[in-house]
């Protein structure tokens, strides 16, 4: 059996045990080190601890749990049902309000927290039973928590940017600036969806009473002011911060992570067992994410030096596509990948073997991300796997059945297709801010924008699959440690 043979039998054993249901970091390292073993010897021990040392000693990472533990203290702080009600109350009058009121709360709350789950779960709480008491469509209301829930991971400052990022060497600065746009297309979208199904057909959102929609201005006002705007102005301010050029993501990250302690001991929520909650939630997720990086960039290394990314080329290039070939190939396998996997290992794995290729098609590796990050939210909602209706499934009143949550929620399925097809015909979408605020071709990226690439880039594949003499390989990589952070350059102006 040749190398790139073994290449493809190691990708083809790592498929095989995550569908069985095994820890996906853990499998990653276990195959790595047993192959790299059989392919240079006792070096893949050494090529482990440094990347391990590399991956924790990533100054552009620590932004991930700073960013997610802003996310479960806002979560833990009991905003969520303020919010709600004052945008309840606010769009009272509007078709389909509750359902709309309650996509406004998901992208907002899901923007603070980024955590799917707990967005999905918190809103099955407090928006289902709210709009199935009002007598909505329990399929509709079930897509629109689901769906809502989904935006998080999309809309900045989103953690699965900053790992794309990370993984394909993009800066973070300009994925956030380019999602932007994207991500409210796309809650937009939801929210002119569910708008038209009430006015075509009212019996799926009766209008609410008189009493709950004829509120006083003052009192809308004052809803507003003290549940919509703190939040708003939490975010805006992390978001200002790193657009603008006056603080890089780490750096944001941090004030995001003060503000959300300020914001819950204004409400009066801070207390010691919710604080102590949130830092080991941050914990251990902090801790799989590192352990993900660790895992791909080791096996990812080992399979390239097998000549691996060598067969998946050459099978790219027998196919004789064209770039929108090229990318409607690439987004299929992404949608079905995110069947049995979840977005974490679809970004730290995957997208290593699909970075390469994008020079060969003259792909902007933002524009890819950005596609990637649309294409991720139906992950959530696709059966079989679709763990956002698992999420809502589990506190949703029993005589919801899990059919009718797949059935709402795959319109808005066809609405993030949509938003990808928009995207593509019109890039602008998604690179106008990040040329807008940056330059088409800048010499230096805002402050902090550079990442260093976390997995293998085009350039440290090449050596590889020369199939480089184990020794050589060592010294290799010691020379593609990650450079110093960049230095303060001044904030971005208006022009090119």
């Amino acid at each position: 059996m040749t190398d790139p043979q073994v290449g493809m039998l190691m990708m083809g054993i790592f498929i095989l045990i995550i569908l069985l249901g095994f820890p996906i970091a853990f499998t990653l390292m276990a195959l790595a080190v047993g192959f790299g073993y059989y392919a240079m010897g006792d070096i893949i021990f050494q090529l482990l601890v440094q990347r391990a040392y590399g991956v924790m000693s990533n100054d552009v990472l620590i932004s991930v749990p700073l960013f997610l533990f802003m996310g479960y203290v806002v979560e833990r702080a009991n905003i969520l049902d303020r919010l709600f009600h004052s945008l309840q109350v606010a769009t009272g009058n509007i078709p389909g309000s509750l359902a709309v009121a309650t996509l406004a709360t998901c992208a907002l709350f899901a923007t603070a927290t980024g955590i799917v789950g707990a967005v999905v779960t918190l809103m099955g709480l407090l928006a289902f039973p709210a709009m199935l008491r009002a007598g909505y469509d329990v399929k509709l209301s079930a897509g629109v928590i689901c769906a809502g829930g989904c935006l998080g991971i999309l809309i900045p400052p989103s953690i699965m940017l900053i790992l794309y990022g990370a993984t394909a060497g993009v800066s973070v600065v300009k994925l956030y600036a380019g999602a932007l746009l994207p991500g409210f297309m796309l809650a937009a979208l939801y929210i002119a969806y569910v708008m038209g199904r009430a006015i075509l057909n009212p019996k799926l959102c009766p209008k609410l009473p008189r009493e709950i929609t004829d509120v006083p201005f003052t009192e809308v006002a004052y809803q507003l002011a003290t549940s919509f705007f703190p939040l708003a102005f939490l975010i805006l301010s992390v978001l200002g911060a790193i657009l603008l050029g006056l603080a890089t993501p780490s750096e944001a990250a941090a004030i995001g992570a003060l503000g959300s302690l300020l914001l819950a001991a204004g409400y009066r929520q801070l207390t010691w067992e919710r604080l102590k909650e949130s830092v080991f939630l941050t914990a251990r997720a902090s801790a799989m994410v590192c352990w993900l990086f660790i895992g791909s960039w080791t096996f990812s290394s080992v399979f390239s030096y097998l000549g691996g990314h060598t067969v998946i080329e050459n099978f790219v290039d027998s196919l004789s596509l064209s770039t929108v070939g090229f990318l409607i190939l690439t987004q299929i396998i992404i949608f079905l990948l995110g069947w049995p996997l979840e977005w974490t290992e679809i970004i730290i794995i995957f997208i290593p073997i699909f970075v390469p290729l994008l020079a060969k098609f003259e792909v902007d590796p933002l524009f890819f991300g950005l596609l990637v990050a649309l294409n991720i939210q139906t992950s959530f909602n696709t059966p079989p796997m679709a763990m956002a209706a698992y999420y809502l499934k589990g506190v949703a009143p029993p005589h919801v059945k899990l059919t009718e949550i797949f059935a709402g929620s795959l319109p808005f399925v066809f609405m993030v297709f949509l938003s990808m097809a928009v995207l593509y015909i019109f890039p602008g979408v998604g690179l106008w801010l990040p040329e807008y605020l940056y330059g088409s071709e800048v010499e230096a990226t805002p402050k902090g924008g550079t990442v260093p690439s976390v997995g293998p880039s085009i350039e440290s594949l090449q050596p590889l699959e020369e199939n480089l003499p184990p020794e050589r390989l060592y010294e290799y990589q010691l020379e593609i440690e990650p450079p110093e952070p960049d230095e303060e350059i001044e904030p971005p102006t208006n022009g090119n």
